[in-house]
This record gives C-alpha cells, sequence and structure tokens, in this order.
C-alpha cells in the first residue's frame, strides 16, 4: 500500500482535541485507539487513524494520517452501486440495499442474490466472486449444521456481484471479464469514487472478492459517504444511500453494528469494511472514517462508539456498538476499550 499521499490529497489538518495530529508523511507511529484490557492489565494495543468532518464538509479534528492513500475494501461499496445504477442497472429497494453489501450469508441474504441473478438472466454460477461461508459466525454455524457448503451466493460480496453483472447486462457489455479494472463498469466505479472522494484514486488493487480495489484517503471516504446523504433525491447516489439506510439487514444482517446503527439513528448511513475500514454520515453532514493499522476487527466497536459520541451521536445503540467484553473462564474479566 502506498505510503504517501497523492499530490492532490487534501492538506493535513492539526486536530482540535488532546493528541490529534496533522497525519503528515513524517507523523511517527499511528496513535493508539484502542486498548485490550484484561484483568486490569493492558494487553494490546490498536493503532490507527480516525477523522471527523463538520456539518460543511470540514475537518473538524483528526488522529494519525487522514491524508494517505488506503484501501477502504468494503466501505467502497455505496460507491460501486452508484456505478451500477448509472450504468443502467434497473435495482430499488432490498436490491440495491444488497448491491452494496457485506451481508451476513443469512437465507434471506442468499435467497435475494439469487433472485436479483435470475431477473437479469443469470445463475450463481456466473458470478465470478469466489465460494465462501456465512460472513457472520453464528450464521456459518447453522449453515454447516444444515450440511451446507462454500457457496458463490453466500459470499459476502454476493450481492455487489450480482449487481455488477446486472449493470453489464443493462448497458450491453461483456459479463464474463465484468471483474477486470480495464471493464467499462470498473472504469465507471473509479469514476464514481473519485468524484466522491473528491481527489483521484491513489492506487488500485484487487479486493478479496476479486473486484477491483481503489484506494484513497480516509478524509477522502468520509466526503465520499458524506456525498451521498447530500445527494438531491432520484439521483444515483442518494438513491443508494436511502436503499441503505431503509434496509439495513440487507447491508450488513440481524447481528451486525451497521445495521443497528442505521435502524436506531434516523438518516445515518454506515458501512464497515474489511482490515478494520470504517464509514458513516449522517444527514446534516458530519461524517468520520477510520481505519485500524492491523486490521483488528474486535477493536472496531468500540473506536466506532467513541467516535460517534465525539460526533455528537446521542443514542443507545451507540453504547451497544462500543460493547466488546474479554472472557476468561466463561465470564467477563476485561474489555476492548476506545482511549481518545
Amino acid at each position: 500500500m502506498p505510503s504517501t499521499p497523492p499530490s492532490s490529497a487534501p492538506s493535513p489538518v492539526t486536530g482540535a482535541i488532546p493528541g490529534a495530529s496533522s497525519g503528515g508523511p513524517t507523523a511517527a507511529a499511528p496513535p493508539v485507539l484502542a486498548e485490550i484490557v484484561r484483568s486490569g492489565f493492558v494487553e494490546g494495543r490498536h493503532r490507527g487513524s480516525l477523522v471527523v468532518l463538520a456539518p460543511d464538509g470540514a475537518v473538524e479534528w483528526a488522529l494519525g494520517d487522514v491524508t494517505a492513500p488506503m484501501f477502504p475494501r468494503s466501505s467502497n461499496k455505496p460507491f460501486q452501486a452508484v456505478a451500477c445504477l448509472r450504468a443502467g442497472a434497473e435495482l430499488d429497494g432490498e436490491r440495491l440495499a444488497l448491491a452494496a453489501a457485506s451481508h451476513s450469508g443469512e437465507p434471506f441474504h442468499r435467497e435475494l442474490a439469487e433472485k436479483v441473478l435470475t431477473e437479469h438472466g443469470f445463475t450463481e454460477d456466473d458470478l465470478r466472486c469466489p465460494a465462501d461461508l456465512p460472513l457472520d459466525p453464528a450464521e456459518a454455524e447453522t449453515y454447516l449444521a444444515a450440511g451446507l457448503g462454500r457457496a458463490r451466493l453466500t459470499m459476502n460480496c454476493s450481492g455487489k456481484h450480482a449487481a455488477m453483472l446486472a449493470a453489464c447486462r443493462a448497458a450491453g457489455w461483456p459479463t464474463d471479464s465484468y471483474l477486470d479494472p480495464g471493464h467499462p463498469l470498473q472504469r465507471l466505479a473509479a469514476e464514481v469514487v473519485a468524484e466522491a472522494a473528491g481527489e483521484p484514486v491513489a492506487a488500485t488493487g484487487v479486493d478479496g472478492c476479486g473486484a477491483p480495489l481503489l484506494a484513497i484517503s480516509l478524509t477522502g471516504l468520509a466526503r465520499g459517504f458524506r456525498s451521498l446523504v447530500l445527494a438531491e433525491p432520484g439521483t444515483a447516489g442518494r438513491r443508494v444511500a436511502d436503499a441503505m439506510r431503509a434496509h439495513p439487514e440487507h447491508v450488513a444482517g440481524t447481528r451486525r453494528h451497521d445495521t443497528w446503527l442505521m435502524r436506531e439513528v434516523p438518516g445515518a448511513l454506515s458501512k464497515l469494511g474489511a482490515e478494520a475500514v470504517q464509514a458513516v454520515a449522517l444527514p446534516d453532514g458530519r461524517a468520520l472514517a477510520f481505519k485500524l493499522d492491523d486490521g483488528g476487527v474486535r477493536a472496531l466497536g468500540p473506536v466506532l462508539g467513541r467516535a460517534l459520541e465525539r460526533l455528537g451521536v446521542d443514542d443507545p445503540v451507540v453504547a451497544r456498538i462500543a460493547e466488546h467484553p474479554l472472557h476468561g473462564g466463561g465470564v467477563p474479566v476485561g474489555a476492548v476499550r476506545a482511549v481518545f
């Protein structure tokens, strides 16, 4: 991953809270965002970077380097869904929410992904994502107990891939090469990401599902989510944001914090990504994005909960998201906790 920001990246901004940094290329190690505390002893730390935008889009405060390119992973999915709409895909409601999803692999996710394929003349064999088990551990246990095995429909990105196939069919583009970075759909997706982030795509890689992975800064990611919630009604960006917020269980699952946040906080748009990436936007233009350098997903909830507090979100769901107890002998003996 590139370690220095592109020349067109936003200027470093000094935070307005203790410990905030400009995040420039000469910065020291990223700050600690969370600690692992067991029996009163700090046994580990998660470092990372975080940016919060004010309602007007300006950087309100930041921790770590928020201007260097990073891979948003699945936090880019809403922008890929926008590209599918711009290509002419006929998706709405739950189907559009699933297009932006990292779904848990619950039965209703798998069934809807299959319906989207069938409605556009495809089958599971046309998907180019790898076969996988349900993303949600509890769902994976149920799935395996039923004698089921890895499948492409079960993979958490199957809704995105089904939407990409639908977009290719609508636009008259090749479907067998839809994951090629040079494919018209993927070029369009890169344009959408750059437009939403307000900066060029700094690098292109390959995501876990095989789709092109586009690098932008954390500031650009937060700016992109802000653009979705503030887009004019009826535009592709607003349609994606509205579908995700109306059907959050299709974006994640019944036991996932993206679902909880979008269900409980009116107008909130939330999407995580692999390697502990998270982006959130509120309907008044406030937004945040962060990444934990070690990809430690166990700290994602505590960091998100604390960031939402600093963003001014006052709702019981924040505490629920932030809670991550540690157990010893079957009883709670500590917790992962945010420290900023």
